[in-house]
């Protein structure tokens, strides 16, 4: 049972205050801006954020560190309303324009389906494997081919310089023949010049809608979403959306993604926080110091939590050097305290104890208990890179049976997808581009916007029949599967990055040692065996304790097992060094090349193993 002496209760700095340098809201953060401006580029994420945090009404929002989800969502929702606008617009131009072209846009339609395909064959990444490659080359220049064709048919028709046996021809080579009999023998089509003239038109119009369409994206880059401009909240057009189910919802994942209470889903409890780095746990046996006199103090997990909040927060003070030059991100290092609850077994979501006296009360009770599903982390959040990275290490100390567990799980979010930050790159390029160059644009894009506004208006028409037949606003409440964050984030790091994450990771593991090493010295504890264990493990090693012969973990391993030499006089080494007696041969010899830590884009378990008894650094 752990025993619960409280020493005196030691000063907390305030969370996020630093003299001298004003915060910035997580709804004005630049990773809230480039995710509110993704919203915009890419139709897929605008959709996976409706659909977690719109859609499944049910699902808690993940906790947000460094960005407001909220206004992610509202930027999401203003994106679809405006591309489902200009979707029924372009599919009403094609609509009208079919029967007043004589159905001469059925074949500019076929190439347009054809270059779409081509842009989903190849797919979204940036070298696709050669077999989505070559198939989606052919088809895009079938489809070009067929576009340049049908377009100079078209104008030919337009100044009456083609008869009905060519066109005839000339839909039989695009189209279906069965389709073709129906439009020219059976349904009695004849192709007159007003109706190329009014299939160019409207080829025109829909050219319009696409420039326009982008240029809406450009404004709102250079109003709304604009640095200057993004932290004005108020006058943020999409958070003046209305709408009841929005305006409900938006309430209540600003309550939800930034409360020190923590409801998860038990599949991915850090869910929000990033990928796992380098996660390590330790146990130690609590010995008496014999060197002291006293018997040794007891000591509970308050105790130790609170020596490390101490240690923690020096991190923020600058070098008496340097003064106020600093600008270290470590000066607005955040440290609370937060307590994760299993979402199971709650009736509705309005009932999460995101309350005041609900948080205090169970960081009270759980901060000893060392329980499975609610569990009391001490969180340490450093934002770096206008909250870009962000890197956060969360804490948890127990003591049981004599014995002391320390467990610390980093985690990292990696940065912004790179095109989410060329938006105002883009939007700028397309702002100050020459008429010609617009139009250009405008044109190439074209011949896509026809299926593209097809699939707009049926994902728009799929969502909203979900919102009203699925039940999600009365089922019962769930944790959250995806976070905003991380459907946005990168799959790499910059080396500088990498630097800074390890760097901050260093510091904050190397404070929390300190401070659990304190507490033990200063209570009366042996710290020797802490202090290898905390060198083994956080170094990325594999401690093996009492271990009898030779490891070899990674790659590159070499081990070699030698027969025993004759015997030597008593005491003396055996052939590979280790003293034994007469005759017995010492351990095999075990060579291991270390592998190449682990970064934040591709994180790993560690992979370096020391040799028998594990005194080492790997």
């Amino acid at each position: 049972m752990t025993q619960t002496f409280q020493l005196p209760q030691q000063p907390r700095p305030p969370r996020t205050v630093v003299p001298g340098e004003p915060g910035v809201p997580p709804g004005a953060s630049e990773a809230t801006r480039l995710l509110c401006a993704g919203a915009y580029l890419d139709a897929g994420y605008r959709d996976a954020v409706i659909e977690e945090l719109y859609v499944h009404e049910e699902r808690l929002a993940a906790p947000s560190l460094g960005h407001d989800a909220a206004r992610v969502l509202a930027h999401a929702l203003r994106a679809r309303r405006i591309e489902l606008g200009w979707a029924a617009l372009i599919l009403g131009l094609w609509v009208v324009g079919l029967p007043l072209s004589g159905y001469l846009l059925i074949a500019l339609l076929f190439p347009c389906l054809s270059l779409a395909a081509a842009a989903w064959i190849r797919g979204s990444q940036e070298r696709p494997p050669w077999y989505r490659r070559f198939p989606a080359w052919w088809v895009r220049w079938t489809g070009r081919i067929l576009m340049v064709y049908a377009s100079i048919t078209t104008v030919r028709a337009a100044f009456g310089s083609v008869d009905q046996q060519e066109l005839y021809e000339f839909f039989d080579l695009i189209l279906p023949t069965p389709l073709v009999t129906a439009l020219f023998e059976n349904g009695g089509v004849h192709i007159r010049p007003v109706n190329a003239w009014c299939a160019l038109l409207v080829l025109a119009l829909v050219a319009v809608c696409v420039a326009l369409q982008r240029g809406q994206f450009a404004r709102a880059l250079a109003h709304e979403l604009h640095p200057a401009r993004f932290g004005d909240m108020a006058a943020d057009p999409a958070e003046l959306a209305e709408g009841r189910r929005f305006q409900r919802l938006r309430q209540r994942i600003r309550v939800e993604q930034h409360s020190p209470l923590v409801m998860y889903h038990a599949a991915h409890p850090f869910c929000g926080a990033g990928r796992a780095y380098d996660t390590w746990s330790l146990a130690v046996e609590l010995r008496p110091d014999p060197a002291r006199e006293t018997p040794p103090l007891p000591i509970n997990n308050r105790v130790i939590l609170d020596r490390i909040h101490e240690l923690l927060a020096r991190l923020r003070l600058p070098s008496p050097h340097a003064g106020g030059a600093v600008r270290d991100r470590l000066r607005r290092l955040e440290i609370d305290e937060c307590v994760f609850l299993p979402v199971a077994g709650l009736p509705r979501r309005d009932l999460a104890p995101y309350h005041q006296d609900a948080f205090v009360a169970h960081s009270a009770e759980s901060v000893e208990e060392g329980g499975e599903t609610r569990r009391h982390f001490l969180r340490v959040r450093v934002g770096g890179w206008e909250e870009e990275v962000v890197t956060t290490v969360f804490v948890r100390v127990h003591t049981q049976g004599g014995m002391l567990m320390l467990e610390i799980a980093p985690h990292v979010l990696l940065p912004v997808r790179a095109d989410f930050e060329n938006a105002d790159r883009v939007a700028h390029q397309h702002r100050h581009n020459s008429p010609l160059g617009k139009a250009v644009w405008a044109l190439v894009r074209t011949p896509r916007s026809a299926p593209l506004a097809v699939v707009t208006v049926a994902r728009g028409v799929a969502l909203s029949w979900r919102i009203l037949t699925a039940g999600y606003g009365a089922a019962m409440p769930d944790g959250p599967a995806r976070s905003v964050r991380e459907l946005g984030s990168g799959e790499a790091v910059s080396l500088f990055q990498d630097m800074d994450v390890a760097r901050y990771l260093k510091s904050v593991q190397d404070r929390v040692a300190q401070g659990v090493r304190q507490v033990l010295k200063d209570s009366g504890y042996r710290t020797d065996e802490f202090a290898q264990k905390v060198v083994n493990v956080s170094g990325g090693s594999t401690l093996i304790e009492n271990a009898r012969g030779a490891f070899a973990v990674g790659d590159n391993n070499v081990v070699t097992n030698r027969a025993p030499d004759p015997a030597g006089p008593s005491g003396e080494p055996g052939p590979s060094g280790a003293p034994g007696p007469s005759g017995a041969p010492g351990p095999p010899d075990a060579s291991n090349t270390p592998s190449t830590p682990s970064t934040p884009s591709t994180p790993s378990t560690p992979s370096t193993s020391n040799g028998a008894g594990g005194d080492g650094n790997g």
